[in-house]
């Protein structure tokens, strides 16, 4: 082999090595909200129904979230009736869901065969406690990547994550208003939007009500019926109608 052409294999050895390593090095420090997990036991029972119902087609609208998204079959049943039982929508929250449970949901069957006209996410606040607000929207980030890739026609509302906890002091309440501000910044317009309805939970002083969140994180039929209110307009626009 020539001298040369030996030097110059070494270079791109060396450079691809480096690229591993640097890509390798990347996973290993990547915060473990982008990291993708499955949860057992019921969650799983709950994923698969999921992907039960999306192989059936006929879906125009998702909600992707936690349990707050998965309480629209509780107390918001009747709102979602009235709001979404004529649009083809599909809840895709589960109860205790971080970012990185997600992102293995969408990864494993949650949008398989659908393209959705809009998707709603409204995720993060079970992460509040063990992450920061950097780390939470690294992980919502990597959700709206996820529905950009899978479903590139689907409009995406990233709603902030909701307020909890009784006043403005609340450290969990601080944390999701600081990655929220960090998420904002994914909208572009076009195919992403933003859109923060979090003070129509507070009064002027910023207190949230047991009347709109019995324990102070999950909503009331009044709650869901703000919700709903709240970000008809934006939905209308995106589905089209």
């Amino acid at each position: 082999m020539p001298l040369r052409f030996r030097s110059v294999m070494n270079s791109f050895l060396l450079v691809a090595l480096i690229a591993v390593s640097a890509s390798a090095q990347d996973v290993a420090t990547a915060p473990d909200t982008v990291k993708p997990v499955p949860r057992a036991g019921g969650w799983m029972n709950r994923h698969q129904s999921m992907n039960d119902r999306v192989k059936k087609g006929d879906v125009d609208l998702v909600f992707i979230g936690d349990s707050i998204t998965q309480g629209w079959e509780g107390n918001g049943k009747n709102v979602w009736k009235t709001f979404y039982g004529d649009r083809n929508a599909v809840n895709l929250g589960i109860g205790g869901d971080r970012t990185q449970h997600v992102i293995w949901r969408l990864d494993n069957g949650n949008l398989e065969g659908i393209s959705p006209k809009a998707a709603v996410i409204m995720i993060g606040t079970n992460n509040s406690g063990s992450n920061s607000p950097e780390e939470i929207a690294e992980g919502v980030e990597v959700i709206v990547k996820q529905l950009r890739e899978k479903t590139p026609e689907t409009k995406i509302l990233v709603l902030a994550t909701f307020p909890r906890g009784p006043n403005p002091a609340d450290a969990k309440r601080q944390v999701n208003e600081k990655s929220n501000a960090i998420v904002e910044k994914l909208a572009d317009g076009e195919h992403v939007f933003y859109l923060d309805i979090g003070d129509k939970f507070l009064d002027d002083d910023g207190n949230l009500s047991r009347d709109i969140m019995p324990d102070l994180l999950h909503l009331s039929e009044p709650g869901y019926t703000i919700w709903a209110e709240s970000i008809e307009p934006s939905l209308t626009k995106l589905l089209g109608k």
